[in-house]
């Protein structure tokens, strides 16, 4: 899961990065307005972390923007401007949810859980598809009620393409998911085929029923 971090105050995006790491998400940073449009544009992340105040534009305008470019990212406004006025008028644009400075890791990791849930999974704790069964909070997947051992990209990868079943998706869109920003510095996205390959072998040796093809040229589909 790939979060966007709008704030710039530089040592909270570090401690907050240290965090949500050690709690598999992987994060990407804006210290100002101008480099949070440029990355809104470019790419797709599961959540963004909005602070209001920014270095060269309003955290508002930046919200407004994710919803003209159709982003279904989810978005929690982190700020220590409390107004009521600005918290109402966020979430009337379409924030998720509103949490104050200062706030508690854990308070925050629990946010981000709810509202990517209730963005992507229709706020169930457990994914069923036939004879898959994903544990969102325990992080296991079972087919057939056999355990299955995941990497953590293999883990984000299969929730990744069951939040998007029945849609072709890229490789390129998937090393963006893998490895955010960076992905543009690989000279193939090889990587990509690896992870899905392993993703797939696992799969079909505990007997799925074979939801993920290829699309020759293109990327790849979870189909059903």
């Amino acid at each position: 899961m790939k979060i966007l971090i709008v704030e710039d105050e530089k040592e909270l995006v570090k401690d907050i990065t240290e965090y949500l790491s050690g709690e598999n998400y992987l994060c990407e940073a804006a210290f100002s307005y101008k480099q949070a449009a440029e990355k809104i544009a470019l790419y797709n992340y599961d959540c963004v972390l909005l602070d209001l105040m920014l270095p060269g534009g309003d955290g508002l305008q930046l919200l407004q923007l994710l919803k003209q470019n159709n982003r279904n990212s989810g978005v929690i406004i982190i700020s220590a401007k409390n107004a009521t006025e600005d918290k109402v008028k966020g979430l009337q644009i379409g924030a998720d949810d509103y949490l104050a400075k200062p706030f508690h890791h854990s308070e925050l990791a629990a946010r981000i859980y709810s509202v990517i849930r209730r963005k992507q999974f229709d706020n169930s704790n457990f994914i069923k598809h036939n004879e898959i069964a994903v544990d969102l909070l325990a992080k296991t997947v079972k087919v057939k009620k056999q355990e299955i051992n995941l990497t953590k990209k293999e883990f984000d990868l299969l929730l990744f393409f069951i939040g998007n079943k029945n849609k072709v998706i890229s490789k390129s869109a998937l090393a963006e998911h893998l490895s955010g920003d960076i992905a543009d510095m690989f000279d193939s996205h090889d990587f990509v085929y690896a992870h899905v390959k392993n993703l797939k072998k696992k799969l079909t040796d505990a007997g799925y029923d074979n939801y993920l093809k290829t699309v020759y040229g293109t990327g790849y589909k979870w189909e059903i």
